[in-house]
């Protein structure tokens, strides 16, 4: 499995639907997402995917989740006549930057998670076999003592509420 990092700048493209897709996430436990990727040709079903959100901060890690589908065709996000390569990202994880702590761009410029470039120009690019298990630790350890509203590593009161996809990869973690 590999891992790629997705990015959004709202300067350039607004997400309408950010608390929408927050909403399906908290009922489901996952929400689907169709993003465009640079890395079309070694992208695969059940790669590791994290989205960073870049422009104007709060700046940082907003999500994660897993690639659900090989790359496709399909309508450029800003509505121009081209076509682009794009994927569907299976969601475990999206904070909304405005309400919710994100994982801070300066935070991944420490350590060996300096060596990854965390504001490229192209989403969909690979992140670096090397720094990816310093990535997951840091990520697990940030929505471990954060406060936001859906966290897949904390039950809930009512976990009967979450429904899975057949065919989708699921993360189990277990606590000691």
């Amino acid at each position: 499995m590999n891992t790629f990092l997705f990015a959004w700048n709202p300067e350039k493209w607004n997400w309408t639907h950010l608390e929408q897709s927050i909403e399906e996430l908290e009922q489901t436990g996952r929400v689907k997402e169709m993003w465009s990727c640079a890395s079309h040709k070694s992208i695969k079903v059940g790669d590791r995917a994290f989205l960073v959100k870049l422009g104007k901060k709060p700046t940082g890690i907003i999500a994660a989740g897993f690639v659900a589908t090989e790359p496709f065709l399909a309508k450029h996000w800003s509505g121009e006549d081209k076509m682009v390569p794009r994927v569907i990202v299976d969601f475990e994880v999206l904070l909304n930057p405005q309400n919710e702590p994100i994982l801070s761009i300066d935070l991944l410029k420490q350590g060996k998670l300096s060596e990854q470039h965390w504001t490229p120009q192209q989403s969909g690019i690979s992140i670096r076999s090397e720094v990816v298990d310093e990535l997951e630790a840091l990520w697990f350890d940030f929505l471990t003592t954060q406060k936001i509203r859906h966290n897949p590593f904390i039950p809930t009161d009512n976990e009967t509420q979450k429904t899975y996809t057949e065919g989708t990869p699921n993360q189990v973690i277990i606590l000691p």
